[in-house]
């Protein structure tokens, strides 16, 4: 690894990510300067989010240019150092795009010190930005109350699991939506949800009957599209629900039905959209937090590794097409210090 593998936008996907839409180049290893640091990426974080930043229009991020290095959130290790602040065999988080190698200012790096009984890779997951979106936007948006009846979609999903557990250890009754009787294998058996509807293969508003009697108070929401009306239309008064994403739409697609939105208004419900740095101030309590109940066992998760920078678009169409488990990497390079 001694230059560098660049991935480049080369255009603006139209539907799904093809390797068609970038430019694979090799480049010299960039040399860090005055307070910087020279980063070897370990693992790059496959969101569905990263296929809006893609778009032309403007999403939580700008638009990402073409022609430059592709966004991505990753988890590296410090090979060189200009800062003496931040020495050489440093695990740090960064925003290190699609790439090998990288260089950045020290105070743009997130330094991470790894508890030896859990995986580096869960540091850039689950005791990253899912477990903060997860932890907040259940307990800040939705504000649940014990004995409450809440829902989460994408269920099996690196930040939907969580959700669930965490509304588990808060006493609520959990419904998870995923896809595919593994995935809701896994949420019944291992996040101990009280109900798991297939969103594949049941009758959706029918099992929501089944699994909700008294109706839904809260729903954690991620994909949109005509699951997020089958719940709408079955929401109790004052309903909260935290619009963390609406997958169903990142590829083109995806619409909502007026009827099932005009429950907000017939409810006084609340559907209110977050994102993660409204909360960036609550990253330390939250990760400790999940760390310790991670390490006592209860709460469980899930990391789908592929090997290989080569494998982004396969990775992205994983995650739209639900054949990953838990948060999508990919390894760039092995963990081990050099």
């Amino acid at each position: 690894m001694s230059g560098n593998i660049e991935w480049r936008l080369r255009a603006r996907p139209q539907g799904e990510v093809t390797r068609e839409d970038f430019d694979v180049r090799s480049a010299a290893r960039p040399m860090p300067g005055p307070g910087q640091a020279l980063v070897r990426n370990i693992y790059l974080f496959v969101p569905p989010s990263m296929r809006l930043w893609m778009d032309e229009k403007e999403s939580y991020l700008p638009p990402q240019p073409l022609g430059e290095v592709m966004t991505g959130i990753t988890l590296g290790v410090v090979e060189a150092s200009n800062h003496p602040a931040l020495a050489v065999g440093t695990y740090v988080n960064g925003m290190g795009g699609c790439q090998q190698w990288y260089v950045a200012p020290a105070e743009r790096l997130q330094s991470v010190t790894a508890h030896p009984g859990l995986p580096l890779a869960a540091y850039r997951t689950v005791l990253d930005v899912q477990g903060l979106t997860a932890y907040c936007g259940l307990t800040e948006i939705c504000r649940p109350q014990a004995g409450e009846t809440l829902v989460v979609t994408a269920a099996a999903g690196s930040v939907g699991s969580l959700v669930c557990q965490i509304g588990k250890k808060l006493g609520l009754r959990v419904v998870g939506v995923a896809g595919g009787p593994d995935k809701c294998g896994w949420l019944l058996d291992q996040c101990g949800v009280d109900a798991a509807i297939d969103y594949k293969a049941d009758d959706v508003g029918r099992r929501l009957d089944e699994a909700c009697p008294d109706g839904v108070d809260i729903l954690f929401e991620n994909v949109g599209g005509p699951v997020l009306d089958q719940v709408l239309d079955r929401i109790n008064r004052r309903a909260r629900i935290a619009l963390c994403g609406l997958v169903s739409s990142y590829n083109g697609g995806g619409t909502q039905r007026s009827s099932a939105l005009m429950q907000l208004v017939n409810k006084s419900a609340r559907m209110e959209g977050f994102l993660l740095t409204d909360h960036y101030s609550r990253y330390a309590e939250v990760v400790q937090m999940l760390e310790q109940w991670i390490l006592d066992g209860s709460i469980r998760y899930q990391i789908d590794i592929l090997d290989g920078l080569e494998r982004l678009p396969e990775a992205m169409g994983r995650v739209f097409h639900g054949r990953n488990r838990g948060a999508q990497l990919l390894r760039l390079s092995p963990e081990e210090k050099a």
